[in-house]
């Protein structure tokens, strides 16, 4: 019976500032990372996320979706010599009901100024 394949993954914070790196197996899903990082998050930080749906995370210039496995993930190209460490980047974005009741609030009525003269 064949070994379970492990990769060793930290994530890279906005600030530059990493979390891990820790052992994942194959099967370990992004769903699975993106709570990790949330758990481990660290204190002080002047961005927190509030939950996974709030983390992205970034691997060879691509967003991770949460069904995917991290082996799924794995680019050739990422692949690290000698079982090294893979970096992954974490980006924070805000629910997006919050986004959009601040738009509203943003949003001043506009006067048309514009005029056409057709001679």
């Amino acid at each position: 019976m064949p070994e379970e394949e492990s990769i060793d993954i930290k994530f890279r914070l906005y600030d530059g500032s990493d979390i891990g790196p820790f052992r994942y197996s194959a099967a370990s899903t992004v769903d699975f990372l993106k709570q990790r990082v949330v758990s481990d998050w660290p204190k002080g930080k002047t961005v927190v996320p509030k939950g996974i749906n709030e983390v992205k995370l970034i691997s060879s210039g691509k967003i991770l979706e949460n069904n995917k496995t991290v082996g799924q993930c794995k680019t050739p190209f990422g692949e690290t010599a000698g079982g090294g460490v893979t970096v992954m980047h974490v980006v924070v974005q805000p629910s997006p009901a919050k986004t959009k009741s601040e738009k509203k609030v943003d949003k001043a009525p506009k006067s048309v100024i514009c005029t056409c003269t057709i001679l």
